[in-house]
């Protein structure tokens, strides 16, 4: 949802709340913390936060203390779902969705790769790609001269 959707909502308020789910991050000492703009590719939210603990009772812990923040900021938690298991936990804060997960799970689910805008090409790719264009072309065309033509049935 854009910031055009929501009148009352501000840039401020929504890095108020950046701000509250990295500093429970931060306390929590969370391990390879990701934060994703996903404006404009979904309307589920603005901004995915993806983050490890060590050990399940770590990443519980530490999606209660994000929880624990936003309250305190002045913020919402929609829910908070797989706290029971403790391998992923979603903290649904509207326009901020965390995810934290053991490491072994973020790795298998890849989910920075889902949402992160593709990497360009290297320049040498590029480069090689454009000089080989022309010679499979020409390939193409002399395989064609060389291949026996079946007669004409007329």
């Amino acid at each position: 949802m854009t910031a055009s959707t929501h009148p009352r909502r501000t840039a401020r308020r929504d890095e108020s709340l950046r701000a509250a789910v990295t500093a429970a991050l931060d306390d929590m000492k969370a391990v390879n913390v990701k934060v994703l703009d996903v404006r404009g590719l979904t309307d589920i939210a603005d901004t995915f936060v993806v983050a490890s603990g060590n050990s399940d009772r770590h990443v519980k812990a530490i999606a209660d203390r994000i929880a624990q923040k936003a309250k305190e900021a002045g913020f919402r938690t929609y829910g908070t779902e797989g706290a029971r298991d403790g391998e992923w936990v979603l903290v649904d804060l509207n326009d901020v969705v965390v995810h934290v997960m053991l490491p072994r799970v973020r790795e298998f689910y890849a989910l920075e790769h889902l949402w992160e805008p593709p990497a360009a090409p290297p320049a040498r790719a590029v480069a090689r790609r454009k000089r080989a264009a022309p010679v499979a072309a020409r390939k193409t065309a002399a395989a064609a001269r060389r291949a026996p033509r079946k007669p004409n049935p007329r």
